[in-house]
C-alpha cells in the first residue's frame, strides 16, 4: 500500500530489533528516508545495509543511549528541520510487582521509556511546530491503559505517556502536528520471547513450552512486530490526518500473574 511516505524523514528510536527494526522495515518499504537509533551500532550498521540493499533507502544510523540528555540533543541536530517523523519506541522496562522492583531499577528504567519519549517530544515538537506539519508516533504499550501487578512499573510508566500522548495530540493539530499513540500488548519479540522461556522453565521445568503462554492473549497468539509497524506506518501517513491525540490499541493485557509472594 502507498501510504504517501515516500521522501519523509522518519527517525526511528530502538531501531535495532523488535518493534522498531520491523517499523524500519516497514518505513523503507514506503519510501521514506531514515535515521535509526539504538544502542548496539553493529545491529544499526547490518540494518541500514540490509534496507539500502532492498530498498535503496537513505538510511542513516546514530549509535546512542537516549536516556542521556546530550545524545538525544545531539539526534535532534541531526534530524534537523528536516524531520517529518518521530517513532518514540526505545526503551523496556522489567516485570516485578511493586516490591520486586527497587527504586534504582524504577528510575533508570523510566529514564530511557519515559522521560526518553517526553524528552525527545518536548525537542522535535518545536521543530515540527515552525514547519507547520510534523507526525510524533509514540510506540507505548496496553499495559497503561490496562495495568497489572506484575509488570506495575512498565504499567505506571505506559500510563504517564498516554496522558502525555493526550494532552499533546489534542493541541498540537492547531499547529498542523499530530501526535498519535500505537498501544500494543504482548508482542513477539526476542525480549517477550525471553521472558517467557524463563518464565516455563520456571513453571514448566521445560523453556521449549514457551508458546503455552499464547492461550492468555486475544486470539491465542501475542501481536507481531510486523502488525504493530504496519499500524504505526499507517498513522504517520496522511491517511490517518484526522487523527491526534489518542492511540490505537493492539490486543489487551489480559493475564493477570501476582506472584510477588510466591
Amino acid at each position: 500500500m502507498d501510504l504517501g511516505l515516500s521522501g519523509k524523514l522518519a527517525v526511528i528510536t530502538g531501531a535495532s530489533r523488535g518493534i522498531g527494526r520491523a517499523v524500519a522495515e516497514v518505513m523503507a518499504e514506503e519510501g521514506c528516508r531514515l535515521i535509526l537509533t539504538a544502542t548496539n551500532e553493529k545491529l544499526l550498521s547490518e540494518l541500514a545495509a540490509d534496507l539500502a540493499a532492498r530498498f535503496g533507502t537513505d538510511a542513516r544510523i546514530f549509535a546512542a543511549d537516549l536516556a542521556d540528555n546530550a545524545r538525544q540533543a545531539a539526534l535532534v541536530a541531526l534530524a534537523g528541520d528536516e524531520i517529518d517523523i518521530l517513532v518514540n519506541n526505545a526503551g523496556s522496562v522489567p516485570g516485578g510487582g511493586i516490591t520486586q522492583i527497587d527504586e534504582q531499577t524504577w528510575r533508570k528504567a523510566w529514564d530511557l521509556k519515559v522521560f526518553g519519549y517526553l524528552n525527545l517530544m518536548r525537542s522535535v515538537y518545536p521543530v515540527m511546530v515552525k514547519k507547520g506539519a510534523g507526525v510524533i508516533v509514540n510506540v507505548i504499550g496496553d499495559a497503561g491503559n490496562n495495568p497489572v501487578i506484575d509488570y506495575i512499573a512498565g504499567s505506571a510508566g505506559n500510563a504517564a505517556l498516554i496522558a502525555a500522548n493526550k494532552a499533546l495530540g489534542l493541541a498540537s493539530f492547531k499547529r498542523g502536528v499530530r501526535v498519535v499513540a500505537v498501544n500494543p500488548a504482548a508482542t513477539e519479540t526476542d525480549r517477550i520471547v525471553g521472558i517467557w522461556k524463563a518464565r516455563a522453565e520456571r513453571e514448566f521445568g521445560d523453556a521449549d513450552r514457551w508458546r503455552d503462554y499464547y492461550k492468555e492473549h486475544p486470539w491465542g497468539r501475542p501481536a507481531l512486530p510486523r502488525e504493530v509497524a504496519e499500524t504505526v506506518a499507517y498513522v504517520a501517513s496522511e491517511r490517518a490526518s484526522y487523527i491526534s491525540g489518542t492511540g490505537i490499541t493492539m490486543g489487551t493485557t489480559t493475564a493477570y500473574r501476582d506472584t510477588e509472594f510466591d
